[in-house]
């Protein structure tokens, strides 16, 4: 690989670093191309990326970032996987492990704070983001729901006295 192409790259990682907030470093022994790519196709549906690196290149990238301690980890074939939500890459890497084997989570780290493989897991079992919205706004329109519902029944009951008074007469 060219030397433009290698900072380039080492540039387009710095950046990928700098603006996530968790980072999951896999191995990933004996993926075959179209693996990769279904695995990449799921990371941007969950807004994450992945991306298979050379390690040297990924530990240059580091250096200065929030996630320098994860130095030490890349070893052997690994790949990255990175979000700005604090769950969405997790997620997706422990899902895929569970019908893939030839992947594996070596490490992670979020917002500075390093992970191990279990406590990536962990994190993979929370609720996303989104998830969390969605129940937030589940539970502030059910107040609104039942206050509708506790003023129309007076009006409704006031309308079936009527009613039913009318009819007697």
């Amino acid at each position: 690989m060219e030397r433009s192409k290698k900072e380039a790259l080492v540039a387009e990682l710095r950046e990928a670093f700098e603006n996530a907030n968790l980072v999951v470093v896999t191995s990933q022994s004996g993926l075959t191309v179209s693996e990769v790519s279904d695995l990449r196709q799921k990371m941007r549906d969950a807004g994450a990326g992945y991306k298979v690196t050379k390690n040297t290149l990924a530990k240059l990238a580091l250096k200065g970032t929030k996630f320098e301690h994860l130095d030490e980890v890349f070893t052997g074939p690994t790949a990255i996987a990175f979000s700005q939500d604090p769950v969405a890459a997790a997620k997706v890497v422990a899902d895929y492990r569970k019908s893939n084997e030839k992947i594996s989570i070596v490490a992670g780290g979020l917002d500075g704070s390093g992970l191990d493989a279990a406590q990536v897991e962990a994190l993979a079992k929370l609720p996303s983001l989104d998830e969390l919205r969605g129940k937030l706004v589940g539970v502030l329109q059910a107040p609104a729901t039942k206050v509708a519902g506790v003023l129309q029944a007076p009006a409704g009951q006031l309308a079936r006295v009527f009613g039913a008074y009318a009819s007697s007469n």
